[in-house]
């Protein structure tokens, strides 16, 4: 062992053997002594945030193009700004370790009423909090951390959830032994014999099938089985929609791909071939309100194979310790392909799915939605990351079809309107070789843009189009299209990233017709080696069709 080894030093290698390079937070007097182990590792670079919700947005936007992703703060003030992140995180199982670093262990034993705390002389109510919104939790302590941080990141890396480690602040410094042998083991967690019952029971229901068709969500994109689905599809033969939520899980251009399904909300086609199916293999589904049109799904569950991460479900059967990836490709192995004459997608059908007239651009035209979308179709390039915000933003994007290798990332389910622009910093960080395309509202947009300045001071040139429709469209639709509370502050939005930052560094644009627009777009091309930021001015009460339905849903919804 080596004599200056710590209890720090080991929980840095174990996360940096989980692949992750930048560990993002806020400094805080309780957490500075760690910070300076982690600045002193080689394999890892501390990214400082504007605030801790900021971070935790960041660490979610890491892990989803990463795998996993860690944040630091401090005890008390700092953990509980960064909890509504990692609850986003939790809701849609995203995995990332949330480190605070605490009080010492001798003032927490007895009860000192020092700052962060709440004067009671408690140190665990905000740990408690944290238990509502993680799955492993921890108070490191000298005998038996490193046992500790190897339970709880196994159950992040195999939950796809986030884990909470409290590091009080003599603790990091105290020694300990590398770790002996790696964190994870490549084991398989798949029973046999469950493997066995399932393919006998369900091979035939799908081979028996007249209209089997694929319906594929989040939960591929978390447990990296992209590649497994697209074999088994591939192999079949079957027909792929997926929802919003798992917008990207299957390449958009392939001839096998017929939509993005969303209940009633969904084009005619995709609508009838999903709820008319007599076998439904739901592969990473999680059906929620906002990508089901108001849980308006038309499809019976006793046709619905359900696949999820460790289980597979039909009807009564439940075979249990399966893992999504040995199912997807014993199934693939198991069925024989279908005559493809009877799955193929008819010319009415593709052109519906991509349909999109000759596109061409009236220079004076002022920018309106429908316009604006089938620009930024134009725009998306293969293998891009889009990033999309909660409300016009989202809703807008999930009707335009991506190219191959697009990666799509929103948050429908938790749904924390300003999370994707901290987001895009822990994409961008995650891969600084793909070209990463944000689209945020201008009310979600004044939540969090003080992350600019983060990206600046990283050197990433991300793209970032802000609608600027003067409030929160979203809301309109819903309720109070004329509310006072509807409304928000004008800003210049165009000139904010030069404020924060340098415009060397940044160019911005203010588009308001078509013709500003295309412009920009062009030149954004032409010289993608800055970050780009362009105001795109709409009105206030134009809005993606797809939201407008959906705002009338949750009107009623709400009743």
């Amino acid at each position: 062992m080596s004599g200056n080894y710590t209890i720090g030093r080991y929980l840095i290698d174990r996360l940096a053997e989980l692949g992750i390079r930048d560990i993002f937070g806020v400094p805080g007097d309780y957490n500075l002594s760690f910070l300076d182990e982690i600045i002193e590792h080689p394999a890892v670079k501390w990214i400082g945030n504007c605030n801790e919700l900021n971070a935790a947005y960041a660490a979610d936007g890491y892990a989803r193009i990463h795998g996993i992703a860690a944040l630091v703060t401090t005890f008390g003030v700092g953990e509980l700004s960064a909890v509504n992140g990692i609850a986003g995180s939790y809701a849609e199982q995203v995995p990332v370790v949330k480190i605070t670093g605490s009080p010492s262990s001798k003032v927490a034993r007895e009860g000192r009423i020092v700052h962060h705390t709440l004067g009671d002389g408690q140190f665990n109510h905000f740990s408690r909090m944290y238990q509502e919104v993680t799955v492993a939790q921890t108070t490191l302590t000298a005998e038996d951390a490193p046992q500790e941080i190897d339970r709880v990141l196994k159950a992040c890396w195999a939950e796809k959830r986030p884990v909470y480690i409290n590091v009080p602040v003599d603790i990091h410094s105290q020694p300990a032994a590398p770790p002996a042998e790696p964190l994870l083991q490549d084991e398989s967690r798949t029973d046999p014999q469950h493997l066995q019952q399932m393919l006998e029971s369900l091979v035939p229901v799908i081979e028996q099938a007249k209209s089997p068709v694929i319906l594929a969500d989040f939960q591929v994109y978390r447990y990296h089985v992209e590649e497994e689905l697209r074999h088994f599809a591939e192999k079949t033969g079957l027909p792929v929609a997926t929802l919003s939520m798992g917008k990207g899980v299957f390449n958009e251009e392939h001839p096998q791909f017929i939509g993005v399904y969303s209940g009633k909300t969904s084009t005619p086609y995709v609508r009838k071939c999903v709820d008319e199916s007599d076998c439904l293999l739901s592969i990473g589904v999680r059906l929620t309100d906002s990508i089901t049109g108001g849980f308006s799904q038309g499809f019976s569950d006793d046709t619905v194979i359900h696949v999820n991460p460790d289980d597979v479900a039909y009807q009564d059967q439940r075979f249990q310790n399966i893992e999504i990836k040995e199912t997807l490709n014993r199934l693939a192995d198991s069925l024989a392909a279908r005559n493809k004459n009877t799955l193929a997608i008819t010319p009415a059908a593709e052109q519906e799915k991509t349909g999109r007239s000759p596109f061409y651009v009236a220079a004076d035209q002022p920018l309106v939605q429908k316009r604006f979308w089938e620009m930024v179709q134009l725009f998306i390039q293969k293998n891009d990351v889009v990033i999309a915000d909660q409300g016009t933003s989202f809703f807008g994007s999930e009707t335009v079809p991506l190219k191959e290798n697009v990666t799509f990332i929103g948050q429908p389910l938790w749904g924390s309107i300003g999370y994707t622009l901290p987001a895009l910093l822990g994409t961008q960080l995650a891969d600084r070789t793909r070209r990463n395309i944000l689209l945020i509202g201008d009310g979600a947009f004044q939540l969090t843009f003080q992350e600019i300045s983060t990206m600046i001071r990283q050197q990433i040139h991300p793209i970032i189009f802000v609608i600027n429709n003067d409030g929160y469209t979203v809301e309109r639709s819903i309720h109070g299209p004329d509310a006072a509370y509807n409304d928000i502050q004008m800003w210049k939005y165009a000139e904010i990233p030069a404020v924060i930052g340098s415009s060397e560094f940044v160019k911005s644009y203010k588009a308001a017709t078509e013709g500003e627009l295309e412009d920009a777009l062009k030149d954004i091309i032409v010289h993608p080696e800055s970050l780009r930021f362009v105001e795109i001015v709409m009105g206030k009460m134009d809005m993606p069709e797809l939201l407008s339905e959906l705002g009338k849903v949750f009107a009623a919804q709400n009743n």
